[in-house]
């Protein structure tokens, strides 16, 4: 009786331990850093219990990611993980969340993460808008100011045929031709080769499909070969990062971004300004004025959909326990209109994302910073 009540403390009193892997250095830090810095904002309580966040490093290259996956649930026994920044991080990291039966919620933006829905991505989660709602932003926005022919430059990699595969389905539904289709590395330090080709096939518009800093090269080599078109960026360069290293050169450029990349100028009655808003200061109050990045909101939103799962979960079963992780997934699936920093989530077996047109908004970058298009501009 004695030992069958002392093991019931000990498991009452278990952590519930979150793995996170992200990438902090290599070509996608830009990302990955204010994603880190985002968990050290996180609850270390829930619900009465301990958190702890085994925090990994993996540099943005996919093998790391995998690697760290499996440490984190080989040893480390974690009840959910949180990560990858990149897609195709996220996407080699699929497998083993799912052979490990441990909900996954990944900070990168591709559908391919959650979709379609199968044995595997059941045990995955995201919270990034999804490109085809971007890319229909895009689309919308070209078609109002009268575009017609679109330039595209992506990513070599599944973020950027991603990108290509959703925006064409888009460009489609407003009417637009796709001209030049072209892609580059993360790592390339020159596109000059298919800026000529973009420039030979006179377009009204470019989308660029990257991230962070590394989706400034292209742009800045448009402008030197004095391309005086229209530009457009996805969601995947709302950072300061991007601002301060394209500089005068991305001036002008539309993209489509989650509301907290501009919460202070939405209107009053927006309902993710709230809950935007508590993103910012909280990471100002950190970091400083200005600091505050779409990339470290979507790990925000991470912690908060564990955070508002856990509560339901622990009246199943406990932390470091198969029970509890299987009821910390359906405790995420069932979230209903649960409040983010980019929009409101509503997730059920088949949308492990959640999100709504209220995820997302148009900004231009006007003086060095993110200016809120009202839809009636569009």
């Amino acid at each position: 009786m004695a030992a069958a009540l002392l093991l019931a403390a000990t498991l009452a009193q278990a952590d519930i331990n979150v793995g996170v892997t992200l990438s902090a250095t290599g070509p996608a830090a830009s990302l990955g850093i204010p994603e880190k810095n985002t968990v050290a904002l996180m609850p270390r309580t829930i619900a009465g219990q301990k958190v702890n966040y085994i925090v990994l490093d993996d540099a943005s290259d996919t093998t790391a990611a995998v690697s760290n996956v499996r440490k984190l649930v080989g040893e480390h026994k974690v009840d959910v993980i949180l990560g990858s920044t990149t897609t195709p991080n996220s996407l080699a990291m699929v497998d083993v969340a799912a052979e490990a039966q441990t909900p996954m919620v990944s900070m990168a933006a591709s559908s391919r993460i959650v979709e379609p829905m199968d044995a595997k991505r059941k045990w995955v989660f995201k919270t990034p808008q999804n490109d085809i709602m971007m890319s229909l932003a895009i689309a919308e926005h070209m078609a109002s100011i009268g575009v017609q022919n679109v330039a595209f430059i992506g990513f070599s990699d599944a973020y950027g045929e991603g990108w290509y595969q959703e925006f064409s389905k888009a460009a489609a539904l407003k009417k637009l031709k796709i001209v030049v289709n072209e892609r580059y590395s993360r790592t390339d330090t020159s596109v000059t080769g298919q800026t000529l080709k973009i420039l030979a096939a006179k377009p009204d518009a470019v989308i660029i499909a990257g991230s962070g800093t590394p989706a400034a090269l292209p742009q800045k080599t448009l402008k030197e070969r004095g391309f005086a078109g229209k530009v457009y960026q996805t969601h995947g360069v709302a950072n300061g990062d991007f601002l301060r290293v394209g500089g005068k050169d991305v001036e002008g450029t539309f993209l489509p971004a989650g509301p907290v990349l501009v919460a202070d100028q939405l209107p009053a009655g927006d309902p993710v300004k709230k809950s935007a808003q508590a993103y910012v200061a909280a990471y100002e109050t950190a970091h400083g004025k200005g600091s505050v990045s779409t990339f470290g909101a979507h790990a925000w939103d991470a912690g908060l959909l564990v955070a508002a799962a856990v509560p339901v979960a622990l009246k199943k079963a406990q932390p470091g326990t198969p029970e509890f992780r299987a009821a910390l997934r359906d405790a995420l699936e069932g979230l209903k209109e649960m409040p983010g920093a980019h929009g409101i989530f509503t997730m059920s077996p088949t949308d492990h994302l959640g999100l709504d047109q209220r995820a997302r908004v148009m900004v231009r970058i006007e003086n060095g910073t993110w200016k809120y298009q009202p839809a009636k501009q569009l």
